[in-house]
């Protein structure tokens, strides 16, 4: 790791009431020093006068706060200046910490990459962070504080601590153990093991919480499905005639219901169509009827592809012919908004049964191959007949962990992962 001391604006873009510029690394004190005078006691918040350091001009007065390793967010020695949020104030005091030999201008996540480098944070603490900084609903932002703030990390050390006691059983048996015969209990506490690591991979994964529920919006042409599209999402976000085939390719609105993340999908008409670029959006329309986490469907019941998560809508009940809708379906009029607040409710309650509970840890993919990971070796383990196959298992295992927490291994993930965050934090 780049061991230079860096700097950034962490808060928002001027102009702003007031701005944060942190600085962090071996020489933080120092800079801060030539840049505030003397700098207050570690932890403690005080104002100075900020100066250019080759000139002396006055640059602001601001609030100066100084951080000791290892005890500060990146581990490293930090000093935050809170300034006037101008421009031409933030513009100022960063060019004059440029000018400082020894400091450098921070890349996008490098103080979180930092924080995880030097112990502070491990790897699903990070993920938590960005999903923090992603999240645009209430559901996002509860499952990615309840990761940043270690949820995950406290059951991993759980997981953890069993496997090093399985391991050093394991051990000692090799070590000590002069019949061949294999404690049936240690295979037994893998197995148990392996049972709890299944039970976590069957929750719902942080996939659709974090790219929202996709409801899909499907059904023969001319049934009113881009006009309820329109509707739910209060705009003109489809293009709506009387044509058949209008709509030839899918459309996606992302919105939140109750908090709740969707990405509202509209799509072509299903029906045989000689036209070329029509049965591509057909073909299109068919695979996010069979991906679709929740179906609306607008075409007669008969007609339902047994999706098993399916919303039967009869739609255009404002017409005289269309005013009842059948058994088990809901009567909906784009036009007037008749049953639009019924259908809202009903898909709000069927995308949220699909995602993991306010205060459930929800595993996103890459932390859901580790753990798989793990749990296939605990079945090795568990049905080895020889005591050395279960260590080896056992090590396997503990392998797994490692790369979930980020002790080995994730080198690519690392870039890709701190790519997400934005200068400054």
């Amino acid at each position: 790791m780049d061991r230079k001391t860096i700097f950034a604006l962490s808060s928002g873009r001027p102009p702003a009431a007031v701005s944060v510029i942190r600085i962090s690394g071996p020489e933080a004190h120092e800079a801060g020093e030539r840049i505030a005078g003397s700098l207050p006691d570690a932890r403690t918040a005080a104002v100075r006068e900020l100066r250019d350091p080759s000139t002396g001009e006055l640059l602001d007065e601001a609030l100066v706060l100084r951080f000791d390793s290892p005890a500060s967010a990146t581990g490293e020695n930090i000093v935050e200046f809170q300034c006037h949020g101008g421009r031409a104030v933030v513009d100022a005091i960063l060019a004059a910490l440029a000018s400082i030999d020894g400091l450098r201008t921070a890349e996008p996540g490098e103080f979180t990459r930092r924080s995880f480098e030097n112990g502070r944070i491990d790897l699903t603490e990070a993920e938590g962070l960005a999903d923090l900084i992603e999240a645009e609903t209430e559901s996002q932002r509860k499952a990615a504080l309840a990761l940043a703030e270690g949820g995950l990390k406290k059951q991993i050390l759980a997981w953890q601590e069993q496997l090093l006691a399985l391991s050093a059983e394991a051990e000692r048996a090799i070590d000590y153990d002069e019949d061949d015969r294999l404690d049936v209990r240690l295979p037994r506490a893998c197995a148990n093991l392996e049972a709890e690591l299944r039970s976590w991979l069957a929750r719902p994964r942080a996939e659709r919480l974090k790219d929202g529920v996709r409801v899909v919006v499907a059904g023969p042409p001319n049934a009113g499905k881009s006009s309820l599209i329109n509707a739910i999402a209060g705009e003109d976000r489809a293009i709506v005639t009387d044509v058949p085939g209008t709509t030839r390719d899918h459309i996606e609105v992302p919105l939140s219901l109750g908090g709740v993340p969707l990405l509202l999908t509209d799509t072509a008409g299903l029906r045989e169509s000689a036209d070329r670029v029509e049965s591509i959006g057909i073909a299109r329309a068919s695979a996010l009827v069979d991906s679709a986490d929740v179906l609306v469907w607008l075409g007669e019941a008969e007609e339902m592809r047994g999706h098993p998560s399916t919303i039967s809508v009869h739609s255009k009940t404002d017409l005289p012919s269309r005013t009842t809708p059948p058994e088990g379906s809901i009567g909906v009029s784009a036009l007037t908004g008749e049953g639009l607040p019924e259908l809202l409710r009903e898909i709000e309650e069927r995308a949220r049964d699909l995602l993991p509970g306010e205060d459930a840890i929800a595993l996103n993919r890459r932390q859901a191959l580790h753990v798989e990971e793990a749990a296939r070796a605990l079945a090795r383990a568990g049905s080895a007949s020889e005591v050395v196959l279960v260590a080896e298992n056992l090590r396997l295992a503990r392998s797994a962990f490692d790369r979930l927490t980020g002790r080995a291994g994730v080198e690519d993930v690392l870039d890709s992962l701190f790519a997400r965050f934005c200068l400054g934090k």
